[in-house]
């Protein structure tokens, strides 16, 4: 089925087996399912060889592997046989060493339920109620009076705990051993899953400590009292930065871990660390030593100790070869930054001259526009004075119907003239503004949509007062005489500018 998009679901091909194990590998290795489908069907869906190549690589032939994986086991004598006859010199010279490969576990259910028959469900469902029915009762009893308990016939099979994820079964054995044993003992239990713990001690380089324990068994509370937290003990986990983790074999990933270990005694631990595989340069996870049984804190110490000077040299060489590829990647990295931080600022400078170079654009085109209107105003004011000049009557006669006005202009110049009593007060301001201004016959309009402004005012200083360009020249203070001033209207607006 596709989706709007046009594309495929691949988890929808896929049948219930398939789909399962599907979960459990990106349970594990936390990839995404496209990415996950390939590395399966490469291994034929067996997720105990796909985590194994996740983790350590693709080193062999993935078909034959997981065919031979997925092979019947033949008898045990055959299979010895065989398996002696198989096994290449090196693997012989690695197990007579103690070293053997670290496993890979896939959490599986503790069971798989399957559904009866639908007869054979109604046949068994009265039985199952009085069943579901009875055990409630002699839970809720015993719960009532708990001295009750002691007198229950003994019995060695263990309660099977609820399936819960790596990640809480490791909580919920951490959260009972500090219950029995004290939170303060110091030891620094690895808060996850056997996968990711093996994971973080192939990643960092570190030796990981595997302990097994069986609540059922009777040296399990003696060992974590006198050894697991011993101080020694404690002392040198910490000393040496070792990853610590533990497990009940009643939880199903513990479980599988010691069936993967070959565990036969508890309790029982494990050092596992880096090594080199003999003949090639892989690297993988070995266990490099093994405890099973009672062991005294010092036996312990002094097991852990010899198994970690004999591979110290090696994960030293191990951490200064990723030290070298972790420098060399730093300095590409730094160079990279400085390569992109050079290109950024050529782009900035580039950017920042481009804007200078558009401000400079808009700011000659302004100028140049300010200065076309300029002179287009200049050209307007004087054809519009032209032609204002040529409207200005001749100075009247002396005479009772003229007034008399005194002018001094702004160099100091004074000027008398005569007006007539009925005439305008702005013809006043024209004669101020049209001085020097030599008649065009021509000039016989205005130019088209421009309005004067005249740019000075008329003054008289005793008192002070304005003459507005309004009225008649009998109406105002011109008559019959007046002293005026002329005042630039520029120099206002200068002073009020400078303040």
């Amino acid at each position: 089925m596709s989706d709007p998009s046009g594309t495929t679901d691949p988890t929808q091909q896929l049948s219930a087996s398939q789909r399962e194990a599907l979960e459990q590998f990106t349970a594990v290795t936390a990839q995404a399912p496209p990415e996950a489908i390939p590395l399966l069907q490469r291994s034929q869906w067996n997720v105990q060889i796909a985590i194994a190549k996740f983790f350590d690589g693709e080193t062999a032939d993935p078909v034959a592997e997981a065919l031979a994986a997925q092979a019947a086991a033949p008898p045990a004598a055959a299979r010895t046989t065989s398996r002696t006859l198989a096994t290449p010199p090196n693997a012989l010279t690695r197990n007579r060493s103690g070293i053997t490969p670290a496993p890979r576990v896939v959490p599986q259910p503790t069971s798989v339920s399957r559904r009866p028959p639908l007869l054979l469900a109604l046949l068994i469902f009265p039985f199952s109620i009085l069943w579901r029915v009875g055990n409630s009762f002699f839970t809720l009893f015993y719960t009532l009076f708990p001295f009750l308990a002691r007198f229950r016939p003994a019995t060695r099979t263990a309660r099977a705990r609820r399936s819960q994820t790596p990640r809480d079964t490791a909580a919920r054995f951490i959260r009972l051993f500090e219950e029995e044993y004290g939170a303060d003992t110091g030891l620094p239990f690895f808060e996850g899953g056997y996968a990711q713990a093996l994971e973080l001690a192939k990643k960092e380089l570190r030796f990981l400590l595997v302990v097994l324990q069986s609540d059922e068994h009777d040296d399990t509370t003696s060992f974590n009292r006198d050894t697991l937290t011993n101080p020694e003990v404690v002392r040198f986990i910490n000393d040496h930065r070792i990853i610590l983790w533990a497990g009940s074999v009643q939880d199903s990933e513990a479980y599988q871990v010691s069936t993967a270990l070959a565990c036969t005694k508890f309790p029982f631990a494990a050092l596992i660390a880096m090594t080199p595989a003999s003949g090639s340069n892989f690297q993988g996870m070995s266990v490099v030593t093994r405890c099973a049984g009672p062991t005294l804190p010092a036996a312990l110490i002094t097991k852990m100790t010899t198994a970690i000077n004999t591979h110290a040299e090696s994960l030293d060489r191990l951490r200064a070869q990723r030290a070298v590829h972790e420098a060399d990647r730093a300095i590409r990295e730094q160079q990279n930054s400085a390569y992109e931080a050079s290109l950024a600022a050529d782009r900035e400078r580039a950017r920042a001259r481009k804007e200078a170079a558009e401000a400079a654009a808009r700011e000659a085109e302004a100028a140049r526009k300010a200065a076309e209107e300029a002179e287009a105003l200049e050209r307007n004011r004087q054809a519009w004075r032209k032609w204002r000049a040529s409207l200005l009557p001749e100075e009247p006669e002396a005479g009772p119907e003229t007034a008399r006005v005194s002018i001094r202009m702004g160099d100091g110049e004074r000027l008398v003239r005569r007006f007539r009593a009925g005439a305008d007060v702005e013809e006043v301001y024209a004669f101020v503004g049209c001085l020097g201004v030599e008649l065009d016959e021509k000039a016989v309009a205005p130019p088209e949509g421009y309005t004067h402004e005249w740019g000075f005012r008329l003054v008289s200083l005793m008192p002070r007062q304005v003459l507005e360009a309004e009225g008649k020249v009998r109406d105002g203070m011109l008559w019959p005489s007046a002293n005026l001033v002329v005042e630039s209207l520029a120099d206002d607006s200068d002073d009020e500018e400078e303040e």
